[in-house]
């Protein structure tokens, strides 16, 4: 099922994704209030919760993908029936405002997700490579590597090292705005991913120093650093500087360069499973999140 949990979507943006995910064999279906508007939600909380909450009663759907983030998925978490969710555990594909949809996942049923574009699909951010990485996620047993690449602005982020432990985390912001709350996960033992969009260096400084005030870091086995991207404004502070005076002296291996997040080629990992990362290689492994979805399913 298609689902909006966030902010509104464009109907013609979903209309692409919908044909790619057709051409897997899939069956996507929007949720009811898929198309819903309220100012800069996706309809009104109730009825976005509601459609959540049907697409994990129903049993003929086997898959959740949002539309796309913006805003509003905090709003709608506790309305969430973890019973539900506990009962016939559904993948939840998307990423930036729906990273707190699967922080609140995994805390109320340990349900595993993809962190990876939505249905909301744009070719022009998201090519051939970000399709293959997106299916291969969803539809394969096999485990999901994605390397460091050398054109990521974050590529020098790299405090040498290996970890294994559950890959948790996703969009800096909203673990930043989890502090507090039931959402935010026991870092403990896990590796860290983080990722984020058009904050400026001195935002993502107070993020981490959050995150690490709050005692959120303490234990973490490792930092997987994704696609920072347009997080510039007129100081001569960059992004990667912020990056590596915040996490460079946890003690723990920090791999950066990662295409994971809201820039050009984003690829998709499974968050909630055992992963990987190694410095030496520049690699990210994880295992996956689904079982494979079968032909013709109904993945509303």
């Amino acid at each position: 099922m298609l689902v909006s949990p966030s902010g509104p979507t464009r109907p013609e943006r979903v209309a692409r994704g919908v044909e790619l995910l057709t051409g897997w064999g899939l069956r996507p279906v929007p949720a009811p209030h898929a198309y819903a508007r309220h100012g800069y939600l996706a309809g009104p909380d109730e009825l976005r919760a509601a459609d959540l909450n049907a697409a994990f009663a129903d049993p003929r759907v086997r898959g959740i993908i949002c539309t796309r983030g913006g805003y509003g998925a905090q709003r709608v978490v506790d309305a969430i029936d973890m019973a539900a969710v506990r009962r016939d555990p559904k993948v939840v594909a998307g990423f930036s405002d729906i990273t707190a949809l699967q922080l609140a996942l995994w805390r109320g049923a340990r349900l595993a997700g993809v962190h990876g574009p939505g249905a909301a699909w744009r070719d022009e951010r998201t090519p051939l490579r970000s399709t293959e990485s997106l299916h291969a996620a969803l539809m394969t047993t096999e485990p999901v590597t994605v390397l460091a690449d050398e054109a990521e602005e974050t590529y020098g982020v790299r405090v040498p090292g290996r970890a294994t432990g559950t890959l948790l985390g996703g969009n800096l912001c909203l673990l930043a705005a989890s502090v507090g709350t039931p959402d935010l996960p026991d870092l403990t033992g896990a590796i860290l991913l983080v990722e984020d969009v058009q904050e400026p260096p001195y935002k993502v400084d107070r993020m981490l120093t959050q995150l690490r005030r709050s005692g959120a870091l303490d234990g973490i086995a490792g930092v997987a650093v994704g696609q920072f991207t347009g997080c510039a404004d007129g100081w001569s502070t960059t992004v990667v500087d912020v990056l590596l005076d915040r996490l460079g002296d946890l003690g723990v291996p920090v791999l950066g360069g990662l295409p994971v997040g809201h820039g050009p080629g984003q690829l998709t990992v499974p968050v909630g499973t055992p992963a990987t990362l190694d410095t030496r290689t520049g690699a990210l492994t994880t295992t996956p999140a689904v079982r494979p979805c079968q032909a013709d399913a109904p993945f509303r």
